[in-house]
């Protein structure tokens, strides 16, 4: 294996979690008789431009399958995150229905809902064909194909060179990360202007989020390895801000290179200090991941374990790819988590992969009053926590295991 952005030959190990399905691959009950696809999961971290990545064993169409059900619009708070932010654009950048923003990975039109009630001409790319129909629902023009510098070509020939166009959460997944920047420098108007959010690989670290790493994620990214690759792809990143989504993420504005309208900002000289202080960019910084993850796992199985010995009943809420990840290392099965709650009808009266755990409606919590509900997606606790507030009626406590095993 080489590098994904640099080619080097020079890769080191940082994490290995066996090997799962994929994450958002969920069962219907038919799927029950049949085996499942696993793949092993390991990470490697690249000796020389410090890009962490997935070893690759299979094809991104098997990845994002007609019938993806990650839907961004089941989040209030991730959809009160895309009306600010597009409101700090509007304002920032003097979008106005003279605009043209595109974003790339759509999805179901979570964000550009936003755009087009300011009366600003807007596109989505979204290559699954279950979002983009909920996108085009809303009324938002959707191009189904994945985004390179192929499709940024037909775009700009079509007319739809952007002022702004918006990555959120897609840089780490996509297996060409070349390519994909390159088609951002490609389809932005000379004084454009592209945002990518992304969870910081500061934060994966510090706080043992294990469980972020999955087959859908091929990239881990810190600010430094970030302005490499845009650099070598016609991109200079000119602004950054953390941000406080999925655990901890950046915010990074990038420009054309051959345009640089733009000064750079202290934020990005400050960010990238840090991370050469903490040590990102030498191979100590990785080496000891692994030996946090599994102590992760071990505190939430050792935990799972003593409930069941104590005749306690166990549920879990969010059928979150992260759960999946933290699950199937951890082995864990129905017997001791009985059900997971989710409010997407998508994925509801289906089975988590891997650990096969049934996927039901909220109303499942009343019914069966567990004692423990396990938030998967710790990233939205409060929101989950304030949500499921009724479990206290019956002495119900909430427990999630990153960055450690906690119980409230």
């Amino acid at each position: 294996m080489r590098c994904r952005h640099c080619r080097s030959e020079e890769l080191h190990s940082f994490l290995d979690l066996g090997s799962a399905p994929p994450s958002n691959a969920y069962l219907s009950a038919a799927d029950l008789q049949a085996p499942e696809k696993w793949f092993p999961l390991r990470v490697r971290v690249c000796g020389v431009c410090w890009l962490v990545q997935t070893e690759d064993y299979t094809f991104h169409d098997q990845l994002f399958a007609a019938d993806y059900a990650y839907f961004s619009s089941f989040s209030t708070s991730w959809l009160d995150h895309a009306r600010a932010y597009v409101g700090a654009m509007v304002e920032r950048f003097q979008l106005d229905g003279g605009s043209k923003v595109v974003e790339i990975a759509a999805n179901d039109g979570y964000l550009l809902q936003y755009v087009a009630a300011r009366g600003i001409p807007c596109l989505g790319v979204e290559p699954t064909a279950s979002t983009a129909a909920a996108a085009r629902a809303k009324g938002i023009p959707i191009v189904e194909k994945f985004f390179g510098t192929s499709l940024a070509g037909e775009l700009r020939g079509s007319g739809h060179a952007a002022d702004l166009m918006a990555a959120n959460n897609v840089l780490a997944h996509v297996p060409d990360i070349n390519d994909f920047v390159a088609g951002f420098a490609a389809l932005l108007k000379p004084d454009g202007v592209a945002t990518f959010e992304f969870p910081h690989l500061l934060q994966l670290v510090q706080q043992g989020q294990f469980d972020t790493v999955y087959h859908e994620h091929f990239s881990y990214l810190s600010l430094s390895t970030v302005q490499r690759i845009f650099a070598a792809n016609g991109l200079t990143v000119f602004s950054v801000e953390e941000i406080p989504t999925h655990g901890g993420s950046l915010r990074v504005y990038a420009q054309r290179s051959d345009r640089m309208f733009r000064p750079v900002d202290p934020s990005v000289a400050a960010l990238a200090r840090r991370e050469a202080e903490v040590g990102m960019n030498a191979l100590n910084f990785y080496s000891a991941f692994q030996a946090r993850a599994e102590g992760i796992k071990d505190d939430f199985v050792a935990f799972l374990i003593a409930a069941k010995r104590e005749g306690k009943k166990i549920a879990a809420y969010g059928a979150a790819a992260k759960g999946n990840t933290l699950l199937n290392f951890a082995g864990i099965k129905s017997d001791l988590i009985s059900f997971v709650v989710d409010r997407n009808p998508a994925k509801r009266d289906r089975y988590l992969p891997g650990s096969r755990i049934p996927i039901v409606g909220e109303e499942a919590l009343a019914a069966h009053r567990p004692d423990y509900v396990v938030i998967l997606p710790w990233n939205l606790r409060d929101e989950v926590m304030a949500q499921l507030s009724g479990i206290a009626a019956w002495g119900g406590r909430f427990v999630w295991a990153v960055p450690k095993l906690t119980i409230q």
